[in-house]
C-alpha cells in the first residue's frame, strides 16, 4: 500500500487530497495542529469512519514552526510521497500578520526541505504554490518560465519558498514539484473567501438571516477553478516520472461581479439590491490579470479542469443552503 503524507489537511486541498488518495489505495498521514478542531473540520466524515479513522488515515500532531515533530513524524511514517498544503495561505491577511505568513510558508518549507534531505530514503514531494507569485505578471496567460514578481507578503513568501524547492530538486536530487495553483474553491473553502463570502451571503440573504453584503472591488478578476480538479493535478506531478514544476489553472478570468450574478441569481435575488462597496476591504496591491496557462499540465501529466465556473459556484452556493437546512 503506497503511503502519503499531507501538511494541512484539514484545509480545504487537504480534505480533497485525501479522498483522492485513499480512493487510489494510499495509507494516509496529516498532520494537524494542537489547535485545529477534527469534530467540526472537512475531515470530519473521515475521522467518524472507523473503517478509515487509524486503519488507513492517521492523524498526527505536528507544526512547521516545530522542526522536531515534523521529523519525529516524518522519521516514523516514512512516506513516500509528501504533499506540503499548510501554510498561511489568505492574501489579504498576509498585509496584516507578514512576519506569520513568512515564518510558515517561507520558512516553514525550509525547515520541511531540510528535513527531507536527511531522510533515509527520500520521498517524493510535493509542494502547494501560487499564482501570486507574478503578482503584476509581464505577459498574460503566465507560463512556469514567467518572471515572478510578487505584490503582497503571501506572494514573496511563496516566491522564498519555490525557488528553494527549484534548489533542492537541483543541488541535493529531492524529486521536488512545485506545482503553481491558480484560485481554487469548492463548498469547503475557508469563510474568509470572497467567494464563498458571497455564496454564503445569498443563501443568508435569501433566508432572511442577512441584509446587505460588503465587498471590496467586484471587478476584480481570477482564474477560478475547482479544488478537486486541482488535487488531481497534485497527484499526477507526483506520478511521473521526472520532477518539475506545473501551473494547474483553467485559463479563463472572471469577475467577483460574475460570482455574485450566479450566486445571487441561483436564489431568484439581484446582487447589486444587496451588495454594498466598502473601502476597508479593498487590498493595497491588487495583481493584476492572473490567468495561467497549464499547456505543460495537459500535455505531460494529461490533467485537464473538469468543473467550469458556473457549475462551481451554483455546487458552492447550493452548499450554503443546504448548510442553512441543517
Amino acid at each position: 500500500m503506497p503511503s502519503a503524507l499531507i501538511t494541512g489537511i484539514t484545509g480545504q486541498d487537504g480534505s480533497y487530497l485525501t479522498e483522492l488518495l485513499l480512493a487510489q489505495g494510499y495509507e494516509v498521514h496529516g498532520t494537524v495542529r494542537r489547535t485545529s478542531s477534527l469534530e467540526r473540520s472537512r475531515l470530519a466524515h473521515l475521522y467518524h469512519d472507523a473503517s478509515i479513522h487509524n486503519r488507513r488515515l492517521f492523524l498526527h500532531y505536528a507544526d512547521l514552526d516545530d522542526p522536531t515533530t515534523l521529523r519525529r513524524v516524518l522519521h516514523k511514517v516514512a512516506p513516500q510521497e509528501v504533499n506540503h498544503l499548510a501554510g498561511q495561505s489568505h492574501v489579504g491577511l498576509s498585509f496584516e500578520i507578514p512576519e506569520t505568513t513568512c515564518e510558515f510558508t517561507a520558512m516553514g518549507t525550509l525547515r520541511l526541505l531540510e528535513i527531507l534531505r536527511d531522510l533515509p530514503a527520500m520521498p517524493r514531494f510535493f509542494h502547494a504554490t501560487s499564482s501570486e507569485l507574478f503578482g503584476r505578471p509581464t505577459e498574460s496567460p503566465q507560463t512556469e518560465s514567467t518572471p515572478f514578481a510578487p505584490v503582497n507578503p503571501y506572494g514573496c513568501a511563496k516566491a522564498f519558498a519555490t525557488q528553494l524547492v527549484k534548489v533542492y530538486r537541483e543541488a541535493h536530487g529531492l524529486f521536488a514539484v512545485n506545482g503553481i495553483l491558480y484560485n481554487h474553491e469548492s463548498p469547503r473553502r475557508g469563510e474568509g473567501f470572497v467567494t464563498r463570502k458571497i455564496c454564503r451571503a445569498a443563501a443568508e440573504i435569501k433566508a432572511g438571516r442577512q441584509h446587505t453584503l460588503k465587498l471590496g472591488d467586484t471587478s476584480a478578476q481570477r482564474d477560478w477553478g475547482h479544488a478537486r480538479d486541482t488535487v488531481r493535478g497534485m497527484w499526477l506531478a507526483l506520478q511521473h516520472d521526472t520532477p518539475d514544476d506545473y501551473i494547474f489553472a483553467t485559463g479563463r478570468l472572471h469577475r467577483v461581479q460574475d460570482v455574485l450574478e450566479l450566486a445571487f441569481h441561483a436564489h431568484g435575488l439581484h446582487w447589486q439590491d444587496y451588495v454594498e462597496t466598502d473601502p476597508h476591504l479593498m487590498r493595497p496591491a491588487e495583481p493584476l490579470h492572473l490567468v495561467g496557462d497549464a499547456t505543460k499540465a495537459r500535455t505531460v501529466l494529461g490533467w485537464e479542469p473538469e468543473t467550469d465556473f458556473a457549475a462551481l459556484i451554483r455546487e458552492m452556493t447550493l452548499a450554503e443552503l443546504d448548510a442553512l437546512h441543517h
